[in-house]
């Protein structure tokens, strides 16, 4: 088999599975577990799959820059950002993440809620700008342009400060083997951080986060009250999360 017949039939099988293992593909090929080992190592290189130990899972399509992000699964954000909103309730004090799902968030808030949100999102806080009642605390640091969101030591140790009773969590990837991950590793220090200081966490996931895994973890799914998201409940990966599903419809 030519190396881009292996491509092919590798990226076919994430496509299908969901995951490979490595060991059982190359007993099922005739191939060498090497073989296929270089072949995930070239396909990660490209942006194609994330390898992880044994095997490989799907790259997650929102590691992508902060501009094209915007025009990933658009409506199936709009439904989770829905969903989410209204977990934050009047009187009630939220952080809510960075990146294209929680500006989402933001603009799915009503018009009259009450409530505080702290973010460390200049583009979630300028969004908040039109709800009066709304006060907003934006936690300042190193900008992070790929996400536009503040991380390093400077915001961490500002979140500290914070006391919530909720975090709307956005991430790359939702597995229920590798967990929650994004793909930098300031985002996920910044992310737990942030968690630490919320009574309840809820994942922002959309479709295409779900069974996807980026380099760095944030937490385990078992750190979070429950994901939020739009994909389909009888998927073997959704009911495979062990954790508490809101579905966005």
């Amino acid at each position: 088999m030519l190396a881009a017949q292996r491509r092919d039939l590798l990226l076919a099988r994430l496509q299908r599975d969901g995951r490979i293992i490595a060991k059982d593909l190359a007993a099922e090929l005739g191939l060498s577990e090497d073989s296929i080992r270089r072949d995930l190592r070239d396909l990660a290189a490209a942006g194609l799959c994330q390898r992880v130990y044994g095997g490989a899972l799907p790259a997650s399509p929102a590691i992508a820059d902060y501009a094209t992000r915007q025009g990933v699964e658009v409506s199936g954000k709009q439904r989770v950002a829905a969903a989410a909103a209204t977990l934050i309730e009047p009187g009630s004090t939220a952080i809510l993440d960075g990146g294209t799902t929680a500006l989402a968030v933001a603009r799915a808030l009503p018009p009259d809620l009450r409530a505080t949100v702290v973010t460390h999102s200049p583009t979630v806080a300028c969004a908040l700008a039109g709800h009066h009642d709304v006060e907003v605390y934006l936690i300042g640091g190193r900008l992070f342009k790929h996400s536009m969101v503040s991380c390093g030591a400077a915001a961490v140790e500002a979140a500290r400060g914070v006391h919530a009773d909720l975090f709307l969590l956005g991430v790359t990837g939702v597995h229920p083997e590798t967990g929650l991950t994004t793909d930098d590793a300031d985002e996920a220090a910044m992310k737990r951080a942030l968690a630490r200081q919320a009574a309840d966490t809820y994942v922002l996931a959309s479709s295409e986060k779900i069974g996807a895994a980026s380099r760095f973890a944030v937490m385990p799914l078992t750190q979070v009250a429950g994901v939020v998201t739009d994909a389909d409940p009888g998927n073997a990966t959704v009911r495979a999360l062990g954790v508490p599903v809101i579905q966005a419809t």
